[in-house]
C-alpha cells in the first residue's frame, strides 16, 4: 500500500515571507543610513543614537500603515472581484460555466472533458471555482493586511535595531565604519536567508541586497558629510 505525502510548497511562504524580508531590509537600509548620515555630519553619539531611535519607531509604525492600506486595497479589489463574480454566477451559470470551460480547453484538455469539469467543479463550488481559475484568488495568495502590517512592523523593528547596537557598541570614532560594515553583513545575511526560504539563489539575492544597501549608505553618508561641513 502506497503511503500518501504531504508536499509543502514554497509558494505557501509568499505572503509572510514577503513582508517579513521587505520590513527587515527597510529597517536595515534606512536606519543604518539615517544613522551613517547623522554622523557622518560630526554630530555626537548621543544624537546618532537618539536619530537612529526616532527612525526605528517612525519607519516601524510607517511600514506598519503602508502594508496595512497598501495590502487592504488588495483585499478591496478581490472582494469586490468576488462581488461581480457571484452576481454574474446567479445572473447567467451557463455562460459562466461555459467560460470556465473555455479555460480549461486553453490549457489543454479537449472540450467534452473542460465542459464537465467545468461543471463538476460548479456544482461543488462555483464561486471558489472562477476565484481560482480565473481571478487567479486562492487561499495561499489571498491579501491579508493585518498579517502584512504586523509581520512588517516587527521585521522593520529588529532589522532596524541592529545598526542600533553597532553605535551602542562601537568607539566614538568609528561610528560610520562599525554601523557600515555589520550592517552589510546583516543584509547578506538576511539576503541569504529569505533566498533560502524561497528557494532562490543565494549568492544573487546577497549580492542584490548588500549592493544596494551598500549604495544607499554612501549616499547618505555624503549629504551628511557635506552638510555638516556647510553648518
Amino acid at each position: 500500500m502506497r503511503r500518501l505525502h504531504r508536499e509543502r510548497h514554497l509558494v505557501r511562504r509568499i505572503g509572510w515571507l514577503r513582508a517579513a524580508v521587505l520590513g527587515a531590509n527597510v529597517g536595515i537600509v534606512s536606519t543604518a543610513s539615517l544613522i551613517v548620515g547623522v554622523a557622518a555630519a560630526a554630530a555626537t553619539k548621543g544624537d546618532v543614537l537618539l536619530a537612529g531611535t526616532a527612525g526605528l519607531v517612525a519607519g516601524a509604525m510607517s511600514m506598519a500603515a503602508g502594508e496595512y492600506v497598501s495590502v487592504s486595497s488588495q483585499a478591496d479589489t478581490e472582494k469586490a472581484d468576488l462581488a461581480r463574480e457571484a452576481t454574474e454566477l446567479r445572473a447567467s451559470p451557463a455562460a459562466e460555466e461555459g467560460e470556465l470551460a473555455g479555460i480549461y480547453i486553453k490549457r489543454g484538455l479537449d472540450r467534452e472533458l473542460a465542459r464537465r469539469v467545468a461543471r463538476e467543479l460548479m456544482t461543488k463550488d462555483a464561486l471558489a471555482a472562477h476565484a481560482r481559475d480565473e481571478l487567479g484568488i486562492s487561499d495561499i495568495t489571498t491579501a491579508r493586511p493585518i498579517q502584512a502590517a504586523i509581520t512588517s512592523a516587527l521585521t522593520f523593528s529588529v532589522g532596524a535595531a541592529m545598526p542600533l547596537l553597532a553605535v551602542v557598541v562601537s568607539p566614538t570614532n568609528y561610528v560610520v565604519a562599525c554601523v557600515a560594515a555589520s550592517s552589510l553583513l546583516y543584509l547578506a545575511v538576511l539576503g541569504a536567508i529569505g533566498a533560502r526560504a524561497g528557494g532562490a539563489g543565494i549568492i544573487k539575492a546577497t549580492i542584490r541586497v548588500t549592493f544596494w544597501g551598500a549604495f544607499a549608505m554612501a549616499v547618505t553618508a555624503g549629504i551628511g558629510l557635506a552638510i555638516g561641513k556647510a553648518v
